[in-house]
């Protein structure tokens, strides 16, 4: 992981005798690259090979560090292996089949998504100024950074950052029809953050079905008169509607889990960083 190449220099651009553009488009590319050959064939494979392999050479033994610091954060830190759920939604050593795993374990990830990665993303590009009021640690920077810290703020900060863009002046020009619109990122930020709010108040908020029907109640209220047979002693009240209610509530739920799962799965191509 390197913070700059040599191939990118001001060096680099005297020896091929041709200046590298800053930023490009694809085709912007393809056609600088054309020209920049067809200038100085060898003088270009000196700036963008020549270069590329002494810098390899000269960075190895730091490239090697590196990729042991990031083994290291993907095996143990992150667990890039692996789709973990939180404690609260999977205890340690609790049994739980494959079905009922997939939702937990997949928002689970979206929360740390937002929460770390995210959040890194939106410190990386403030000043050291704007970082303390997120409370950062010395080690969430530089060499020592292993992405285990966690800022829910930042990570929502990002997002509203994301939310924000539009197509501008830089993005697309005036007489383009979607000129002022929300951005391709933007749209996809906002879904995100629908999708992270769900799994974080909404859901954990929702009633719950045997309370809001009434049967946890009449339960209590049973077993109260009859520790000992309360489930096979005979009862005037008609249970019918209260467990109907129930098991609408809970396939209401359940399409709600289902739909929402989908919507995360659909936006999978945009969680990156």
């Amino acid at each position: 992981m390197r913070n700059h190449y040599w191939t990118c220099s001001k060096f680099a651009d005297w020896l091929r005798g041709t200046a590298k553009p800053k930023a490009e488009t694809g085709d912007g590319w393809r056609v600088w690259t054309k020209k920049a050959k067809t200038a100085h064939p060898f003088r270009y494979w000196l700036a963008d090979d020549g270069l590329d392999y002494l810098q390899t050479i000269f960075y190895w033994p730091t490239d090697k560090l590196y990729a042991i610091k990031y083994y290291i954060n993907n095996r143990w830190v992150t667990r890039t292996h692996a789709l973990t759920a939180h404690p609260r939604d999977i205890k340690p050593g609790d049994w739980c089949d494959v079905g009922n795993r997939f939702l937990p374990c997949l928002f689970n990830e979206l929360v740390d998504f937002v929460e770390t990665e995210l959040a890194w993303w939106h410190l990386v590009w403030e000043k050291k100024e704007e970082r303390k009021k997120y409370n950062a640690p010395w080690w969430r920077f530089g060499w020592w950074n292993l992405r285990g810290w966690r800022c829910p703020q930042a990570g929502l900060d990002n997002l509203a950052w994301q939310a924000a863009l539009i197509k501008d002046e830089q993005y697309t020009s005036v007489d383009d029809p979607g000129f002022g619109q929300p951005t391709e990122q933007a749209v996809r930020a906002k879904e995100i953050l629908e999708l992270y709010t769900w799994w974080t108040v909404t859901r954990p908020a929702r009633p719950d079905p045997m309370k809001i029907s009434g049967w946890s109640d009449y339960c209590d209220s049973r077993r109260k008169a009859d520790p000992d047979d309360w489930i096979l002693s005979d009862d005037k009240i008609d249970t019918k509607p209260m467990l109907d209610q129930m098991h609408e509530l809970e396939a209401a739920y359940e399409d709600e889990d289902e739909a929402m799962m989908i919507r995360l799965i659909k936006i999978r191509q945009s969680l990156w960083t």
